[in-house]
């Protein structure tokens, strides 16, 4: 079929800021959540936008405000430009070069957390061998937009297929992920007869910024969780003129695909989840509370009980201090390179299929892309408080409320998740799950770590739905 499109620059408009959000959430809920690519809307004073206007069609350089005047009642498409001030690589090249260390840790494994050694290496790269200008360059040479949804700017990519019948798709990321994260996707996505596919199967490819993530606004009133940004991602797609199209997601991907697929707007053919919520009801207190698993678990079912029971007893602090206390992080995240580095990097090190060394699967210059733009965007409280907004155990059927989800939802397992699905715990989760799949390698980060079997996946996945 063919899907309805409009052209993007006949919507590009003058420029406009904004930015609001809102907030909640509960210790409880301390759930796991990853991310890949972004470009649009620098959400700080000391930023510039360059910005070509259809009138004109001249470049417009101005700065971006830290809040949007609620006035800018704006629902344009604005191209987007990223050009981040030298100085500011300056003075965080300064700030890694000054890090104070603490003392080494007392153990020879990582039962302690990262340890100082893999983390002076990192550091030390990227206060002299790494180049920001690289990815920005790469970003820039994508068409690269933002619109104004519910108050707050959503910074997106866009890429169009060439095929005349590409489906729509919407790929959100996670945390500590990006929209980064899809960059190696877009093309395997949109072009993938280049890659070996069919025509038939190319989609569009929408990659947006949650708010509070990367270059899209930063929310300042209360609200923005999953069924908010649920409902600003069918604006967004409606707005760019799909009537019909697909999500995808991961970490908070999978949550906000969720919610979408239960609000169920019109034009929403399907989902496809790599981190499912599929716990069942009698077995979430136990998991929490570190309880032997139940004799009657099947194989695969007690190796997702214990994987889940390790990850809330020994994994999940990072997400209990977001959840709880996402401004007293953010002190951390914000002033300082280093605590901001480890934070993220041993997540991405431990949830990647990559025996802890994620250089190896991801590439250190792409992990340091994504350390640098939470660095420069300032968004290291805003992000957290996505988990203080998002207030349920994001692997909790019960919590997620699958059972209210109507529309067709796939789910691919990818081995080094957080925990491996069942597909008996996620059949009972989802009931109109119609494509279930293990794949042979990869962890939380699937688009990033295997960007060529993920986007097998993605085409498998979608073809009976479009």
């Amino acid at each position: 079929m063919t899907n309805e499109r409009i052209d993007d620059t006949a919507k590009f408009h003058e420029t406009r800021e904004g930015v609001s959000s809102r907030a909640r959430r509960n210790i409880l809920a301390v759930s796991a959540i990853g991310g890949n690519f972004l470009p649009l809307l620098l959400a700080a004073v000391s930023y510039a936008q360059t910005v070509q206007t259809v009138d004109a069609q001249a470049f417009v350089t101005s700065p971006l405000p830290t809040k949007q005047t609620a006035a800018a009642k704006d629902d344009s498409i604005r191209p987007f430009h990223i050009n981040i001030p030298e100085e500011q690589l300056v003075e965080l090249r300064k700030r890694i070069a000054a890090t104070r260390w603490p003392d080494r840790e007392t153990v020879s494994d990582e039962s302690q957390g990262i340890r100082l050694a893999e983390v002076q290496v990192l550091l030390q790269y990227w206060g002299t061998g790494y180049n920001w200008r690289n990815i920005e360059a790469k970003l820039n040479a994508l068409p690269e937009f933002v619109t104004t949804i519910d108050g707050v700017d959503i910074q997106f990519i866009h890429v169009r297929s060439r095929e005349p019948n590409a489906l729509p798709l919407i790929l959100t990321h996670g945390w500590p992920g990006s929209p980064l994260e899809f960059l190696k996707v877009i093309g395997p996505l949109t072009d993938p007869v280049a890659y070996g596919g069919r025509a038939q199967d190319a989609f569009d490819v929408v990659i947006p910024a949650i708010p509070g993530y990367g270059f899209s606004g930063k929310p300042t009133d209360l609200g923005w969780n999953p069924d908010r940004v649920a409902r600003a991602w069918d604006v967004l797609m409606k707005r760019l003129g799909y009537t019909r199209y697909v999500s995808q997601g991961g970490d908070h991907g999978s949550v906000i695909s969720d919610a979408l697929a239960r609000q169920a707007p019109p034009g929403l053919l399907g989902i496809h989840l790599t981190m499912p919520a599929t716990i069942p009801a009698n077995l979430v207190k136990g998991i929490n509370s570190g309880d032997p698993a139940p004799t009657s678990l099947t194989a695969a079912e007690l190796r997702a009980y214990n994987a889940l029971s390790t990850f809330f007893g020994k994994n999940a602090a990072y997400g209990a201090m977001m959840v709880t206390r996402p401004q007293t992080i953010g002190y951390a995240l914000t002033d300082s390179p280093g605590a901001l580095a480890a934070f993220t990097y041993e997540k991405i090190a431990e949830w990647s299929d990559s025996d802890g060394h994620p250089d190896r699967v991801i590439g250190r210059d792409e992990i340091l892309d994504d350390i640098t733009l939470y660095w420069l965007t300032d968004t290291g409280a805003s992000s957290s408080r996505f988990y203080w907004e998002n207030n349920n155990n994001n692997f909790s059927a019960t919590a997620q409320k699958t059972n209210q989800i109507k529309v067709p939802v796939a789910i691919t397992v990818f081995p080094h998740e957080i925990y491996r699905a069942p597909e008996s715990w996620s059949r009972q989760a989802y009931p109109s799950l119609y494509y279930f799949h293990e794949a042979a390698k990869g962890g939380h980060f699937a688009a990033w770590e295997q960007p060529e079997l993920f986007s097998e996946e993605i085409r498998a996945a979608f073809r009976s739905v479009r």
